[in-house]
Order: structure tokens, then C-alpha cells, then sequence
């Protein structure tokens, strides 16, 4: 099915193409979720809320850009909008559930308890640098890392230029070195 068929069906109320827009698009949508909110319980909700706002706003879908691009701008919103409700509940805490998932991310035959928490550790100190990045480049910085898009996309999906996707990705990660060597530097 090609896109233009899969938005014409979406549109029509097709419930089989919604089906298929949701197997095709719910890892994707999940993972970038995921790298906002590093909690897996979270991220389902969100993607799930994702899948909502695509179904009741099809038809606003005016394909001025690709199905993935809007999707992907649906999530981010989405995703960015649940760390502001975090942030202004006070429960901005992202260790609750960290625990269980990462020892899932991490666990493994050949790991010993210590590499196993040695593992956790640095997987909640890089989630709560990257938590601390401005939004801009916060959304650059999972995009591009953890689905693997190219910076032409991220401008796609951001509206921004090629040129400030770069220069947010660079400031994302001169941030990133910033808050891991302050850590770091405290720790020893």
C-alpha cells in the first residue's frame, strides 16, 4: 500500500489501514517516546496517545510532508507535552521504574551484578543529562541517536533548517559533556 493509498484510507475511516499504520509506525513511535521519557510504562501510554491524535487528525493531514514526518511531530509534541505535565506535577522523578528496566536493558549472562549496576548506573546518569537539555535540542538529540534519523529528517520533522538541526545537535552534545563531566568530575 502506498502512502497516499494508506492516508486516502485512513481518511475514509478504514479500519484495516488504521491497523497497518499502527504496525508499521508503533515501534518507532514507542522508541522515540521512550528516549523522551525513559520509562517504558510511560512511553506506552504516549504512543498510545499518539495512535489517538493521528486517528481523530487524519484528515487534517494536508501531505505537505511525508506520513512519517507528521507522525514523528505528532510524537515529539506528544512526548514533549508529558515531560511538561511531569515537570509541573513535581513527579519528575524518572528512577522509579528505571530499576526494572534498565536491569532488563542490561541483564545478561555474561554480566556479573557489579557490571550490571555499574551498567544501570551510567544509563541513568546519560537519561538524566540528556533530561536536562532544552527541548530544541532534547528532541534533535533523540531523533537523531535513538531512531536514527538523519538531520535532513529532524529538519523535516522540526521545521527548522539543516543548519540549525546541526548546530542544535552540536550544542546538544557539547551540553551532554558538560553535564557527564561535572558528574563525573564530582564522583571521583
Amino acid at each position: 500500500m502506498t502512502e497516499t493509498q494508506l492516508v486516502t484510507e485512513l481518511k475514509k475511516g478504514n479500519e484495516k489501514a488504521f491497523r497497518f499504520l499502527i504496525k508499521q509506525y508503533k515501534g518507532k513511535v514507542f522508541n522515540t517516546c521512550y528516549g523522551f521519557i525513559h520509562n517504558k510504562f510511560d512511553a506506552d501510554d504516549i504512543a498510545q496517545e499518539v495512535f489517538i491524535e493521528i486517528y481523530n487528525s487524519i484528515n487534517n493531514f494536508k501531505a505537505e510532508s511525508t506520513l512519517s514526518t507528521w507522525i514523528y511531530r505528532i510524537t515529539v509534541n506528544k512526548s514533549l507535552d508529558a515531560l511538561r505535565k511531569q515537570k509541573r506535577r513535581n513527579r519528575f522523578n524518572l528512577y522509579d521504574n528505571s530499576d526494572k528496566e534498565i536491569k532488563s536493558i542490561a541483564d545478561s549472562n555474561t554480566l556479573n551484578p557489579d557490571e550490571i549496576f555499574e551498567s544501570n548506573e551510567r544509563i541513568s546518569i546519560l537519561n538524566s543529562a540528556i533530561d536536562k537539555l532544552p527541548d530544541t535540542q532534547k528532541t534533535t538529540f533523540v531523533l537523531h541517536k535513538y531512531e536514527q534519523l538523519s538531520y535532513k529528517e529532524i529538519a523535516a520533522i522540526t521545521g527548522n533548517t539543516l543548519s540549525s538541526v546541526e548546530s542544535l545537535m552540536h550544542r546538544a552534545k557539547e551540553n551532554l559533556k558538560k553535564h557527564l563531566y561535572k558528574y563525573y568530575r564530582n564522583s571521583l
